[in-house]
């Protein structure tokens, strides 16, 4: 008894479970509300950065040299947030179970 793929590949009973296993898993952490939420704190904090430390203070470099210093600090930023909030879930999960 294989279940079937969108794109018409059977798989294997034990391979379907460990999949649905493992988006059960990923559906009870968060984690992709985690990550949005990460992102969106990521994307904040760069722009209020480069507002604050670039476009305020009249900086007389070009500000496009800071865009990939923005870029670095949303995307580590957004994985922190995630992974903390990804991990919090994790304890609380644990603790009640």
């Amino acid at each position: 008894m294989a279940s079937e793929r969108p794109d018409g590949d059977s798989v294997p009973p034990e391979a379907a479970d460990a999949e649905s296993g493992r988006a059960a898993f990923v559906a009870a952490l968060r984690v992709r509300r985690n990550a949005t939420v990460g992102l969106a704190a990521g994307l904040v904090l760069a722009l209020g950065a480069f507002v604050l430390f670039v476009l305020l203070p009249g900086s007389q470099r070009s500000p496009a040299l800071y865009v990939g210093l923005a870029f670095v600090l949303a995307m580590s930023t957004a994985g922190l947030v995630a992974f903390l909030l990804t991990l919090g879930r994790a304890v609380r999960l644990s603790r009640r179970l």
